[in-house]
């Protein structure tokens, strides 16, 4: 029984191996893709045990030792070989301590013969099989590169004129957008590329970017630019991040967030000492509980944000390893348009909090998933794969009303009763409102003396501060006079 399960696990191990050496020469096609369909699911499931099989009882020696051989049966020249292992068990034989010798004899015996291995830990590993037998191996480092992020810009942390440090910034959070269509050639289905010329309309002939300019009216004059001049016109301050004043955390509201926050992280590259003066400034914020007001210019020709950087501190887990980085949070500031009161009485936001405490949920924003993407995608698998008809996407954003007005009772109908009115009707259409321009004459001559009583539109003069009777009196008693 022991050395079926074993024919099984290297079974697997040869399947995999041969999967791995084929990608390196040609594409997967979708008629090797929709083989895989069979191994879904609890029947897939019996299905790759009794193909291919599996078990707990296995030698790893073995498994490589079936590298070996099938590298021994490639007929074309190789440049270098090279194993890729992805394990998320980091101890696979536990305590048995003869076919861990075993595994490190057959290591050294394809590093003999030239074969390497790129080890790629799946999980945070503790080093007891590996890190005895890692001097025959190469411990790869392209999963951590894949795994870590990319700053969005460096910049400079400008405290004052004379101290300056470099700084990362992250975007930790990105909308998911569907891929712009691309136009093809129908012939040779390459990709279409659209170029622009400028041509003179008397002559016909063909302009150099020199040969044109822009023009601005302003009055009753034409302003010429050169295209440096417009350049300059888009510059405001060179990429830099300057705090201006520091406020207490408490100040910074959690409904005034306009958009998603980025991420500041220390970069030596470009200053030396960059992260022990961040060290100290990301201390100092945590011990005093204040965020600091900076302007971000993140660009040359973008315009400055003004965000505050709130401080993140070092969390670590039961084995100490780090769970959140220390670092700040760039929060951008809202304007005056996104921090708009709603005028509601007392009794409407008694009522609307404890609708709200009634429906808190832990929120996890992986548990749902954008429909409009998941079923854009979906329809290009099922094209690709030449499916009859693709796979309907599962809406995690719609509420859950049943068990919301279960939840809720009549709280529901009380606010309706506080907010709306008697005869409102929520799908009947909805009218506009007129809106009433009455002024008082103290306003009327505030707009006198200023000046701007031009400003009004004449239907709304005629409309509401003269009638008709009054307005035939002011014509027959301009005309008599």
């Amino acid at each position: 029984m022991k050395k079926q399960q074993q024919k099984r696990t290297l079974n697997v191990s040869k399947v995999l191996i041969k999967i791995s050496m084929i990608s390196k020469r040609q594409n997967f096609s979708a008629k090797q893709i929709l083989k895989l369909d069979q191994f879904k699911g609890q029947q897939g499931q019996k299905c790759f045990q009794g193909l291919m099989g599996h078990g707990s009882d296995y030698s790893f020696s073995e498994v490589l030792r079936v590298c070996a051989k099938l590298f021994s049966d490639v007929q074309f020249k190789m440049s270098h070989k090279k194993i890729m292992l992805f394990t998320n068990e980091d101890n696979p034989h536990g305590n048995d301590s003869v076919k861990a010798c075993q595994a490190s004899t057959k290591a050294d015996d394809l590093r003999d013969i030239g074969i390497f291995f790129d080890l790629m830990h799946l999980k945070k590993h503790g080093g007891l099989f590996y890190r005895d037998i890692i001097i025959h191996f190469e411990e790869s480092s392209k999963l951590q590169d894949l795994l870590q992020k990319v700053p969005l810009s460096r910049l400079k942390l400008k405290l004052n004129k004379d101290i300056v440090i470099s700084v990362d910034i992250y975007n930790l959070v990105q909308k998911a957008l569907k891929p712009p269509p691309i136009k093809l050639y129908r012939k040779t289905n390459e990709p279409v590329k659209t170029k622009y010329q400028t041509f003179n309309i008397n002559t016909g002939s063909l302009l150099l970017p020199s040969d044109t300019k822009r023009s601005q009216i302003y009055g009753s004059h034409q302003i010429i630019l050169e295209k440096e001049e417009t350049e300059e016109l888009k510059w405001f301050d060179e990429p830099a991040l300057m705090p201006m004043v520091f406020k207490p955390l408490v100040m910074l509201k959690k409904h005034h967030y306009p958009r998603p926050s980025l991420f500041t992280y220390p970069e030596e590259s470009l200053v030396n000492g960059s992260s022990t003066l961040f060290s100290a400034l990301l201390i100092e914020c945590l011990e005093k509980v204040v965020i600091a007001l900076c302007r971000y210019t993140p660009c040359r020709n973008i315009p400055p944000y003004f965000v505050a950087l709130v401080s993140q501190e070092e969390e670590l887990d039961d084995q100490k390893i780090q769970v959140t980085t220390p670092g700040f949070q760039l929060v951008f500031l809202p304007f005056v348009p996104f921090t708009e009161k709603v005028m509601a009485t007392p009794e409407q936001v008694d009522k609307m909090k404890a609708i709200v405490e009634k429906l808190c949920l832990t929120y996890r924003s992986d548990s749902f998933e954008n429909p409009v993407l998941q079923q854009h995608f979906r329809n290009l698998e099922s094209f690709t794969l030449y499916l009859m008809e693709p796979e309907q996407a599962v809406d995690l954003i719609l509420p859950k009303v049943e068990e919301m007005n279960k939840i809720l009772g009549s709280m529901v109908n009380e606010f309706k009763e506080l907010v709306y009115s008697a005869d409102y009707n929520p799908e009947g259409k909805i009218t506009k409102r007129k809106r009433n321009n009455e002024y008082s004459e103290e306003e009327l001559k505030t707009h006198i003396s200023k000046g701007t009583l031009g400003n009004f539109t004449g239907p709304i003069m005629k409309e509401y501060w003269l009638k008709k009777q009054e307005l035939l009196e002011v014509l027959t008693k301009h005309f008599q006079d």
